[in-house]
């Protein structure tokens, strides 16, 4: 049988790394196939390619067995071939539907849009794959499960028989995991070829029927998922068996470091988020918070770190109240803040990884010099040093933040 779609001596190198080195790979029609590696490992440039995102500096890309120029995603479009990235090319002022069909909108006239034959012909996708979502609902008020409803409804609308699943359960509930799986698997039933990107091992053995791993850019092997298991897996993805053990010390009781009390604060549309959390945190204690995306865990850490006001309640830090204390104090009395999206509020992209890692320390004495300027040695020097102790899979401290994996 002819694949789905074939990608031949696929190899893609940017500055200082090579992404993708002398890649085959394939998807048979009807076919739900996992793409599995750690970070870094070349999943998401080899599908980016796929999809026209990237030009390949070598290599074929096939598709029913013809081999095709993929050299932008309207191409790949053209072609059968869609992707859900893991952040959302969603509109959120517009509606679901206008979402779907947006560029391809059935019109009254040259510019009136037909609102009746739009949601007529979104229900009817829908039906057929069993993508249950409110029409006209606007984007914003969605959970992200149901935005990815929304983003494979968007690529089924323009025709895809080809869908790239780029890490699709990284912020998803087990109970949206579990609708995606069934969702996947309803789209194999109707012939559609699902590329499923992820480096969750229990996951793929799930859903996938085979299963690619890739270790720093090459193909270690492809398998039938009833034909291996999960420490095969992982031996493969790391290059050396790993064995799965985990013991966890209890933890000792300690005076609290982060004390909250009745804390309250709104969301972005002035509704309320919060509602009277209490909250202690000890030293050497990880506290883990729980809950449906949507129901405060956002807001509640934008409180905590300052990024949004606390309109009642008090935050005290070893045992002062900084309550009304902006974010850089905050810093500056030892709170950090990973976000939730680390492209639009973690990082720079278009700075480099040393530019990222002293963003926010031009007032460090390490590294301010007279006049405002910075000794972009010592940034350098501590750069290097924060790469080698935190394994930092980095060409070097001089490469764009863009060009590091997720």
């Amino acid at each position: 049988m002819t694949p789905a779609v074939e990608l031949r001596g696929i190899t893609k190198a940017f500055p200082g790394v090579v992404a993708n080195n002398q890649i085959d790979f394939s998807a048979e029609k009807a076919e739900i196939h996992g793409l599995l590696g750690e970070n870094g490992a070349g999943k998401t440039v080899l599908m980016s390619i796929l999809y026209g995102l990237y030009r390949p500096d070598e290599g074929k890309i096939l598709v029913d067995g013809e081999e095709v120029e993929m050299d932008s995603p309207a191409t790949a479009m053209r072609l059968g071939i869609g992707m859900v990235h893991q952040h959302f090319m969603l509109v959120p002022s517009l509606t679901v539907a206008e979402n779907i069909v947006l560029g391809r909108e059935p019109k009254k006239s040259r510019v009136l849009l037909d609102k009746d034959k739009m949601l007529e012909e979104v229900r009817e996708f829908c039906d057929l794959y069993n993508l249950e979502v409110d029409l006209e609902a606007p984007v914003y008020n969605l959970s992200v499960g149901v935005q990815q409803r929304v983003e494979i409804l968007k690529a089924l609308y323009r025709g895809a028989d080809v869908l790239i699943l780029d890490e699709p359960t990284a912020v998803l509930t087990p109970q949206e995991v579990e609708e995606l799986f069934r969702a996947v698997r309803a789209l194999r039933e109707e012939g559609k070829t699902v590329v499923f990107i992820s480096h969750k091992l229990k996951e793929v053995l799930a859903l996938c029927d085979r299963i690619t791993v890739l270790k720093r850019g090459r193909v270690v092997e492809t398998v039938e998922t009833q034909e291996t298991d999960i420490s095969r897996l992982a031996e493969m993805m790391v290059g050396r068996e790993v064995v799965y053990t985990f013991e966890k010390e209890p933890c000792e009781a300690r005076e609290p470091i982060l004390s909250v009390e009745g804390l309250q604060a709104s969301d972005d549309r002035g509704l309320p988020a919060l509602r009277g959390v209490d909250l202690e945190v000890c030293a050497s204690e990880i506290v883990g918070v729980a809950g449906v995306e949507g129901n405060g865990q956002t807001e509640l850490v934008e409180a905590l770190t300052g990024l949004r006001e606390a309109t009642e309640g008090r935050i005290t830090l070893e045992g002062s109240d900084i309550t009304k204390a902006s974010p850089d104090e905050r810093i500056r009395a030892g709170i950090s803040h990973v976000p939730e999206d680390r492209h639009k509020r973690g990082i720079v992209q278009d700075f480099t990884v040393m530019e990222n890692l002293i963003l926010g320390s031009h007032k460090d004495p390490r590294f301010a010099k007279l006049w405002g300027s910075l000794d972009f040695k010592e940034a350098a020097r501590h750069s290097e040093e924060l790469v080698r102790e935190y394994s930092i899979q980095t060409p070097n401290i001089d490469t764009p933040a863009r060009h590091l994996s997720g």
